[in-house]
């Protein structure tokens, strides 16, 4: 069914809140935590906002935590950030078809592209009435909002809070689990969901837990691109 471009923005971000109120969630709950752990390393506010806003990269960002307190190694910092955001890669040749045709909202859906509104768009079809565009860039606007929101509750109450902070970056893999589920819950995404699972128990079972990122990814890559169609 052709649908019909007439509802304006405000639309599309009433449409697409349902669709994140799980990332809502979420992301208060991981931006809590990581302006805590900023603010108990001696960085504030303001450092962390700068993070949320400018960087937007929830896993790196708590990887970054210790290098920001570790010795200066600029290459070091730069490889890790490459591994641990490589996955956009995959979210990028999943997107293909979605993204076409949107216009001069692209570049603003790609900055603000995570693995939490990545598996939102990858799953959901705008309603009637609402333009694709305006409806993923509604969904992307919200997770923002909600990781730099989040972030910013969390730095002002570290500020007044004080305890061990030991674990509390566990918070981000319990979210990766969770949309993991939620993905492979849909009929629809349970084969790509499957393969990417199976492409990492065999990474990790040929090269071992110390290289299992590279490897697996490599094999993510090549099964999104022989079967992108089917998956």
């Amino acid at each position: 069914m052709r649908i019909n471009e007439t509802r304006p923005f405000k639309g599309s971000v009433a449409a697409a809140f349902p669709h994140t109120v799980p990332v809502l969630t979420g992301f208060l709950v991981l931006g809590i935590a990581y302006g805590m752990l900023m603010q108990s390393k001696g960085y504030g506010a303001p450092w962390a906002l700068l993070m949320s806003g400018v960087a937007y990269c929830g896993s790196m960002q708590f990887a970054a935590i210790s290098l920001l307190t570790s010795a200066f190694d600029p290459l070091g910092a730069f490889v890790m950030s490459l591994l641990v955001n490589a996955r956009h890669l995959f979210y990028g040749v999943s997107l293909l078809e979605k993204y076409r045709g949107i216009g001069s909202a692209k570049p603003v859906l790609i900055y603000l592209l995570c693995d939490e509104t990545f598996s939102i768009i990858s799953s959901v079809e705008p309603p009637e009435g609402v333009r694709p565009g305006n409806f993923y860039l509604a969904i992307s606007v919200l997770d923002y909002l909600y990781w730099v929101g989040g972030t910013l509750l969390g730095s002002l109450a570290g500020q007044f809070i004080r305890f061990d902070t030991t674990g509390l970056d566990f918070a981000l893999t319990g979210l990766f689990v969770v949309l993991f589920i939620e993905q492979v819950s849909n009929p629809k995404n349970r084969a790509s969901g499957v393969v990417g699972l199976g492409c990492s128990v065999a990474a990790l079972a040929l090269f071992g837990a110390d290289r299992l990122v590279i490897p697996a990814m490599i094999l993510v890559l090549a099964a999104l691109l022989i079967g992108r169609k089917k998956l």
